[in-house]
């Protein structure tokens, strides 16, 4: 069957190349995976049609915003399991991997040169929304970007949503036609061509560290404690989590000393996995064993594709002036409030402050990369309220989820950071600092989760280096 036209965007005027054309090109950008990658299939369809093979290109760039030991480690911990995969599926792969800024960074060009058409990843942020605003232009052949991160395709929305009260039936109206797994991938003609050795880099999960220490990049901040990146281990995750903790999400999800979450935000964001295929094996597992998994969806669905829209309709989805208009009232109201403490950016980053579970909080940031969901509403309102101005909280939140968070610079992050303000949410009681937007208290931690449970973890994760979730094959 053929991937859904809703998904596909053609981002510039030129054909496909006739004479010459070797292959059909993806670009993985975001969706760094093979199964389940609608862009992907397109790509195949293409192919097919025009009886050429795929060429699937990938890429790392020491250049790219917030370069640093654990993003890079985490994304070439995936590349064995995608180059396995193309082998098995006759599908070419070049993964190019630039260390030093005085290096090529045209390589996507070239290979265009001998492509019949290039297909990319459809991201609403970060550089994958910028490269599809400029390099469709520098090509002669048709280019695609195709949404495959989303469920329900985003251009099926006609419009920005003011929260989840408003998106939620229109999804729950669209979904039908869309939760249903995606096509295999099978192509007709065969990769058989050399590859371009001058660009493609061998990896395998044994030289990982040591390709990454020979990249200029920021080499201060070291690999998660806790997740190692790849589809394989996105799918133990999710075995794991669908066996283990699924059925009882809906009661302790919020409560982070209970491990009942996913942890398959990195993957999900650095396109290990896809949304649909969890949403679909969480859908089944709990009608197969007979409860109901209608919590978890709502939150991979619903909030998940609420934060893609808001990206996908705004031009900055991390700037506060596309917080709503009863937002921006507010905080004009209390700009000049006082706050005490006021704490800074370096401070902030160092889990310098008089709140241990905050600098809890900060410390699990650190350490895994990511802070469990209900606990990162509490570290985000709480750098609002110790914060000289609201655009400086910002500037932190996003400053931190770019360099440690391994699923920040996503729809995700921004409308998480922006949530802290008013974002999809409704006005509260009027108190300072805040204004109408909702408050957290240390006291509501308290009463609602068991956080000396929390904050024992997290010491104990400092002090020892190991983290007993890791997950490991």
């Amino acid at each position: 069957m053929a991937v859904e036209a809703e998904r596909v965007r053609k981002l510039n005027p030129a054909g496909h190349r006739g004479a010459g054309a070797r292959y059909v090109l993806y670009w993985a950008q975001m969706n760094r995976r093979v199964d389940s990658n609608h862009a992907l299939l397109y790509a195949v369809e293409l192919g097919n049609a025009l009886n050429l093979p795929i060429l699937y290109y990938e890429a790392l760039t020491c250049s790219y915003p917030g370069a640093n030991d654990r993003l890079s480690t985490f994304i070439l911990e995936g590349v064995p399991d995608t180059a396995e995969r193309l082998k098995q599926l006759g599908i070419g792969y070049v993964f190019y991997l630039r260390r030093r800024p005085q290096e090529p960074n045209d390589v996507l060009y070239r290979l265009a040169r001998e492509a019949a058409a290039v297909v990319t990843d459809d991201f609403p942020a970060f550089i994958a929304r910028r490269h599809n605003a400029q390099v469709p232009e520098r090509l002669d052949v048709s280019y695609y970007a195709v949404d495959s991160s989303c469920i329900v395709p985003a251009s099926a929305l006609s419009k920005r949503e003011y929260g989840a009260y408003t998106i939620r039936p229109k999804l729950r109206k669209l979904l039908p036609a869309y939760l249903k797994p995606a096509d295999p991938v099978r192509v007709k003609k065969r990769w058989r061509y050399r590859l371009p050795q001058d660009w493609h880099t061998v990896i395998t999960r044994d030289n990982v560290a040591e390709l990454i220490a020979t990249c200029q990049v920021d080499h201060s901040i070291g690999p998660s404690l806790t997740f190692i990146g790849g589809r394989a281990h996105a799918v133990l995750l999710l075995r794991r989590f669908l066996t283990n903790n699924l059925k009882r999400y809906a009661h302790s999800r919020n409560e982070p000393a209970e491990h009942a979450t996913s942890n398959l935000s990195p993957y999900l964001h650095f396109g290990h996995i896809s949304a649909l295929e969890v949403a679909l094996a969480a859908e089944d597992y709990a009608a197969d064993h007979e409860f109901s998994a209608a919590e978890f969806l709502d939150e991979l669905i619903t909030w998940r594709e609420l934060a893609f829209n808001h990206a996908r309709f705004v031009e900055h989805p991390e700037r506060i002036e596309n917080l709503p208009a009863w937002c921006q009232k507010t905080m004009r109201q209390h700009a000049n409030d006082p706050r005490r403490p006021c704490y800074s950016a370096a401070q902030l980053l160092n889990a310098g402050t008089h709140d241990e579970l905050w600098n809890a909080t900060q410390k699990e940031m650190l350490l895994r990369g990511q802070i469990h969901g209900y606990y990162r509403m509490y570290w985000g309102k709480k750098i609002v309220e110790w914060s000289k101005t609201y655009q400086s909280a910002v500037d932190t939140m996003l400053g931190i989820h770019d360099r440690y968070a391994l699923d920040g610079r996503d729809p995700n992050t921004y409308a998480g950071v922006l949530w802290c303000l008013g974002l999809h949410d409704r006005p509260w009681f009027e108190r300072p600092v805040f204004g109408a937007i909702r408050y957290m208290s240390q006291e509501g931690m308290r009463r609602k989760t068991n956080t000396q449970a929390y904050i024992e973890e997290i010491s104990d994760l400092e002090r020892t280096g190991k983290d007993p979730y890791k997950v490991t094959l």
